[in-house]
């Protein structure tokens, strides 16, 4: 398609001091139909992105509005964004699947008695057992995911329906779930916007859910020691999860025996970080179904906003600090994953993932315009939340 070039020159004109202008074919060789260098006329990046894209619409052009030094340039390119009606079935039939998934680990986890023998009774006894479990942790990730759906729709982004990742074989039945983003955010603040609304959602659900739980959970002695061919699991701590157990129980859990002040202290320092000593003999609290959902929630609520990439916390650093901070901020990040490692193996894969995905972040199509004072007030509240909820040794497993 061949275009105006008077024309596009004088759309930009209208919002922009043009010093230098450069035409392309939109193909490999030039990307771009327009490329224009100069200043911005007005200090409202966003309006003026709003008033060109508004203008070459019909056209099937958008506009990417770029900082390189002390230069603005605004590109015009076509359109890559192709906005499909796509059908929900596959959405449909991995939450089923999901829901049986999560059902049955929950029925197992919550099992204090010998299956029944008799199929059925089997079956209808896991679902009983694990429906707790079960509508917790999807309300959960439910709730993470819808809210990155509904910031996504409220700012015109073309957002899939949650995929739910169902998988019996581990310690909750689910993988979690994801949203399709299939169209770029317009600038810094959709992002972000989107960004945070599914861990913020999801955490506030994870908390009542966790306190709920706590409720129905029983404080308890730990074995002395472990008979052989037995063992147990035991869930890792972060500071909010401590101060949650603290509220509901009065006390610090688990608690071990013996120690005081100062080393009660230490004990505490090389507990939290390494997952070891094991309190044996001490006091710890034995979680009911819904209260293990909401420590998963919380669990998954930390993964993703490790401030890496294309998780929910990389897309929060970037949006507050810029990309140039979240890729100096990386090797510190990697470094922590791999020392964590030595007492959570599952970090080490966790490192690995983060050196990759921290090579690509998001591209808004304006990438001018920055988050007002609110948003990047939020943004750091969120990153502080990250410390709070962080667990060093999620999941420690003694064998006997």
């Amino acid at each position: 398609m061949d275009y105006d070039q008077l024309q596009l020159y004088e759309i930009v004109e209208e919002q922009f001091n043009i010093l230098d202008a450069t035409y392309g074919e939109g193909t490999d060789k030039t990307p771009y139909i327009a490329k224009f260098t100069g200043q911005l006329k007005n200090q409202d990046s966003e309006k003026a992105f709003a008033a060109i894209e508004e203008r070459i619409k019909p056209m099937n052009l958008i506009p990417l509005f770029r900082a390189e030094e002390e230069q603005q340039i605004v590109f015009l390119i076509t359109d890559p964004q192709k906005h499909k009606e796509t059908k929900t079935s596959t959405n449909l039939i991995l939450f089923i699947l999901t829901v049986f998934s999560v059902l049955f680990t929950g029925g197992i986890y919550g099992m204090d008695t010998a299956l029944p023998q008799n199929t059925w009774q089997a079956i209808l006894t896991i679902l009983k057992n694990g429906w707790p479990f079960a509508v917790s942790l999807l309300a959960i990730l439910g709730a993470h995911e819808f809210g990155h759906y509904f910031a996504g729709k409220k700012h015109g982004v073309d957002v899939s329906l949650p995929y739910f990742i169902p998988f019996p074989f581990n310690s909750f039945g689910t993988m979690g779930a994801f949203i399709n983003m299939r169209s770029l955010p317009k600038n810094k603040k959709q992002l972000f916007d989107i960004a945070i609304a599914g861990p913020l959602s999801g955490l506030i659900v994870s908390i009542v859910v966790l306190l709920i739980g706590l409720n129905l959970s029983t404080v308890e002695p730990l074995p002395t020691n472990l008979p052989a061919g037995t063992g147990f699991q035991m869930e890792g701590n972060s500071i909010l999860y401590l101060l949650l157990k603290y509220i509901s129980f009065g006390k610090f859990l688990p608690e071990p025996v013996g120690k005081s002040g100062l080393a009660l202290f230490i004990h505490w320092a090389q507990y939290f970080f390494t997952g070891n000593p094991i309190p044996w003999g001490g006091l710890d609290v034995m979680l009911h179904p819904v209260a293990w959902a909401g420590w998963a929630g919380l669990f998954v609520t930390m993964l993703n906003l490790i401030p890496v990439g294309q998780l929910d916390g990389g897309h929060i650093l970037q949006s507050v600090f810029g990309t140039k901070t979240s890729r100096r901020v990386l090797p510190f990040i990697i470094a922590a994953l791999v020392l964590l490692g030595f007492f959570w193996s599952t970090w080490w894969f966790w490192a690995v993932l983060a050196l990759f995905m921290g090579r690509a972040y998001a591209e808004p199509l304006d990438q001018i315009t920055q988050l007002d004072k609110k948003r990047k007030t939020m943004g750091i509240v969120m990153l502080v939340i990250f410390l709070l909820i962080f667990i060093p040794v999620p999941l420690t497993i003694i064998y006997g």
